[in-house]
């Protein structure tokens, strides 16, 4: 296990794997925070709220939020998350797109990322 002194933050659109990737970096011993940007109209309520040493962007495609989640919401909706996460999505250090990948690739990219 991990032991870290460094705080990474996940970002995202719903559906695009925040939680899980959290999930499987905290059980290696990483202080991952699940930072629910998408939801907050302050740009930068990411950072008010972890102001995390290291901060991870996952980006999903919308027809993909809607297989993953089983979301009953429109685009609309969904361009809406993309906009209130554009200052994170500036400010990550480490960007995926999580469309063609399976929630271990998510996670072996992270830790090479984190390993580098």
């Amino acid at each position: 296990m991990v032991k870290t002194d460094f705080t990474i933050g996940v970002v995202g659109a719903c559906g695009s794997g925040k939680s899980e990737l959290v999930q499987r970096l905290s059980a290696r011993g990483y202080n991952a925070r699940h930072i629910a940007q998408e939801h907050s109209y302050a740009p930068d309520m990411w950072k008010r709220i972890t102001n995390p040493d290291v901060l991870v962007f996952l980006e999903v495609s919308y027809p993909l939020t809607l297989e993953r989640k089983k979301f009953d919401w429109s685009e609309k909706e969904y361009q809406t998350e993309l906009y209130r996460l554009r200052h994170a999505q500036e400010h990550a250090d480490f960007f995926i797109n999580t469309d063609v990948l399976n929630p271990d690739e998510v996670f072996e990219r992270v830790l090479d990322f984190l390993n580098d």
